[in-house]
């Protein structure tokens, strides 16, 4: 069983700046992931071509099982409003994060979370830059309990808020959330927390330890796969850990091996 989480960046390429759904699909194709979470994900978005791009992830990777969940509708940065329902915003640009299995997906849920209440301070480097004052988004949890060669097992997408502090409050709310189903259990994403501090949040297993941003030399592990300890005997242990170089995002995708 592969697992696999990698923050999108819509798709972008560090590269050129450009959304090349032939190059999203190669990327996710190399990872050959049995089940990816996904994070800053487009979905009719103008910047990546309108295109739907956890679907063409899903496509990617022959996965049957796939989902969008939307933190917001309109495009971070420039307008957007929190979601009114889970389905709201069809036939409007949407962003997000998306969950993709090719096992069997019993039922899904959704936790939303509430972005922090006031502007926070964040450093941007680059020309422009500097230290800004940014409005926070709310955020998502995408869970589904799939039926696997190992049994039931519950997995989980987020991506959490850049603001210190509210993003160990949001890691939190996520753990209580996921507890009310099924072991085992394991959260995938961009936590926006290093390795240390997430692990002693949420009293989970690190499945992998690697630095995975910046892409171009990683020094921090934002991107996590944690296992609750509960239950965790029933899956095959660790036999691989990866975060390969991509053509696309500024972070690098971290890949794990069961068995």
């Amino acid at each position: 069983m592969r697992l696999a989480t990698f923050n999108l960046l819509h798709g972008r390429s560090l590269t050129d700046g450009l959304v090349d759904p032939d190059r999203l699909t190669a990327a996710v194709r190399a990872l050959d992931a049995d089940i990816l979470a996904l994070q800053e994900v487009d979905r009719d978005q103008s910047r990546s071509g309108h295109h739907d791009l956890t679907t063409l992830a899903a496509q990617a990777l022959d996965a049957p099982e796939h989902r969008f969940a939307a933190a917001v509708v309109g495009t971070p940065g420039v307008q957007f409003r929190p979601l009114r329902h889970d389905d709201d915003g069809h036939g409007e640009p949407c962003y997000g994060i998306g969950l993709i299995s090719r096992y069997p997906v019993r039922t899904w849920q959704i936790t939303r979370l509430p972005p922090a209440p006031l502007r926070s301070p964040i450093y941007a480097p680059g020309p422009g830059g500097g230290l800004l004052l940014l409005r926070d988004e709310p955020r998502v949890v995408l869970a589904a309990v799939l039926d696997t060669p190992h049994g039931p097992l519950t997995v989980a997408a987020t991506h959490l808020s850049f603001v210190p502090g509210w993003n160990a409050h949001q890691l939190r709310r996520v753990v209580r959330a996921l507890r009310a189903l099924p072991a085992p259990r394991i959260l995938l994403g961009d936590l926006n927390l290093p390795a240390g501090p997430a692990r002693l949040l949420t009293g989970w297993q690190p499945l992998a330890r690697r630095p995975t941003y910046p892409a171009t030399a990683p020094r921090v592990q934002l991107d996590h796969i944690l296992a609750d300890p509960h239950g965790l005997h029933r899956l095959p242990p660790v036999t691989a850990v990866d975060t390969p170089r991509s053509t696309i995002s500024d972070h690098r995708p971290l890949i794990v091996d069961l068995g």
